[in-house]
């Protein structure tokens, strides 16, 4: 009975993170086109260094084996970060190129499916730049590098995480697939929409308002949608 509730509960919260993720996705284009409004404003070679990174994982994506192994290695090591990170510990790692497994001794929604919103290699590489920078401050005008190094890992982390959803995935099963897709597709769309707003023009506080801009919308929106539908009843 406590396990119906819960999965009600998560099926319910599913449904009320949609009208976000409607929102983000309104940010994130319009995030896209400041972006592309203002090129003096962005700098040239760490935007190229970003973007030849996303497109060099593209063309080995598209040309060469994919690298499984190394996409589940980063899987279960994701799994492991999350349950340190809530108080848990991780043990009995194994992977295979046809999967892997974890055994963590703290689970929740957020363990579970962390891979497919935290791209584990591109934190890390950011974290290296962070203490590189903070350590040797020589290593700045090296920062393209690790750009390029993020725009990659960040392009492996889209691409397997689309490649493995489309399968049936545990993960997403064990707290439903309403639940599961919708929150990973607002944890992607926040992460890369504030990756754009970044190196754009536009400001946080500017993007944040234009998100909740989106939620006043569709509240307004469906308002409309329900009094024309009162109005439609018969007397």
């Amino acid at each position: 009975m406590a396990a119906m509730k819960l999965r009600l509960a998560k099926f319910v919260f599913g449904l009320a993170l949609l009208p976000v993720c409607v929102a983000l996705s309104m940010t994130l284009w319009r995030a896209l086109c400041i972006l592309g409004q203002s090129p003096t404003r962005l700098p040239m070679l760490p935007a190229f260094a970003t973007v030849a990174g996303i497109a060099i994982w593209a063309l080995i994506w598209l040309l060469l084996p994919p690298f499984t192994r190394t996409y589940i290695l980063g899987h279960e090591l994701t799994h492991a970060f999350w349950s340190v990170l809530f108080g848990g510990r991780a043990s009995r790692l194994r992977v295979t190129p046809y999967g892997g497994s974890v055994r963590v001794t703290r689970n929740n929604a957020w363990v579970t499916l962390s891979p497919y919103f935290f791209p584990l290699y591109t934190f890390g590489v950011a974290l290296l730049w962070v203490l590189s920078a903070w350590l040797f401050p020589v290593v700045q005008p090296y920062a393209p590098v690790f750009l390029f190094w993020i725009g990659l890992t960040w392009s492996f982390h889209f691409t397997f995480t689309i490649r493995f959803l489309t399968v049936g995935q545990p993960d997403i099963r064990e707290h439903g697939r309403l639940f599961s897709l919708a929150l990973i597709y607002a944890l992607n769309a926040l992460s890369l929409t504030a990756a754009l707003v970044a190196v754009s023009s536009w400001s946080f506080p500017e993007a944040a308002g234009h998100v909740l801009e989106g939620l006043r919308w569709q509240g307004q929106a469906a308002r409309t949608l329900y009094e024309w539908a009162l109005t439609q009843l018969p007397r």
